[in-house]
């Protein structure tokens, strides 16, 4: 994958690979010991919240392993 930077991913709509929108991403979690990305929060748009982990506020949590483009939209297999 490119290099992107991550100031260019904050606000990004997100949509799963059946083309649903899923919502805009707010964050994404690192690994303070490794370095290696964990997750994308997500501000969800109205998906099925049981699909996927959530965090305290309600975004949802989804594993960066399951990015599969970063274009207009961030992509993520569902």
């Amino acid at each position: 994958m490119a290099e992107l930077l991550a100031e260019n991913l904050s606000g990004k709509a997100v949509m799963g690979s059946d083309g649903a929108e899923i919502g805009m991403l707010y964050n994404i979690t690192m690994d303070i010991e490794t370095g290696r990305l964990q997750d994308l929060i997500i501000d969800p748009d109205g998906v099925n919240k049981t699909e996927f982990e959530t965090d305290t506020a309600g975004r949802l949590l989804v594993p960066v392993d399951r990015v599969k483009a970063v274009k207009d939209h961030m992509i993520i297999q569902r």
